[in-house]
């Protein structure tokens, strides 16, 4: 005997029935689309903290940082909108505008928070592909 995962009713009908109604299935689709939404709307929030941060304390344009102020105020340095690499082949990762690379200087684990430059390339922008022209 099957039963519905939302509403726990017997599902009666087809063999690959899920679902016992179709109020079910929306039920659990909308679900669905709720769960992604919401990871979207705390990956958005997470990235706009931690360009917060960065801008705070990266108001030079080039500044050295220990990582524990940073993580203290909330930085997650897991999420990053792109990279780039220098020619010495160090990944800085970006939220938005503004990079951070971990390094360790005198023992102590640090960032190195720099502002896009026009030489690092072109940013990210939506270019019309071949097909669009």
């Amino acid at each position: 005997m099957r039963v519905c995962p939302v509403c726990g009713a017997v599902v009666k009908g087809r063999s690959d029935k899920v679902y016992c109604s179709i109020e079910c299935r929306t039920v659990k689709q909308y679900e669905r689309r709720m769960d992604n939404e919401q990871f979207f709307i705390q990956v958005d929030k997470q990235l706009k903290i931690n360009r917060k941060i960065l801008k705070k304390y990266n108001v030079s344009g080039l500044t050295t940082i220990r990582r524990e102020i940073l993580h203290n105020e909330g930085f997650n340095p897991h999420l990053f909108t792109h990279f780039w690499k220098n020619p010495k082949g160090d990944a800085y990762l970006f939220c938005y505008d503004i990079g951070f690379l971990g390094i360790t200087h005198n023992g102590k684990e640090k960032y190195l928070l720099i502002t896009w430059q026009d030489y690092m390339g072109e940013k990210l922008a939506l270019k019309p592909s071949k097909t669009d022209t």
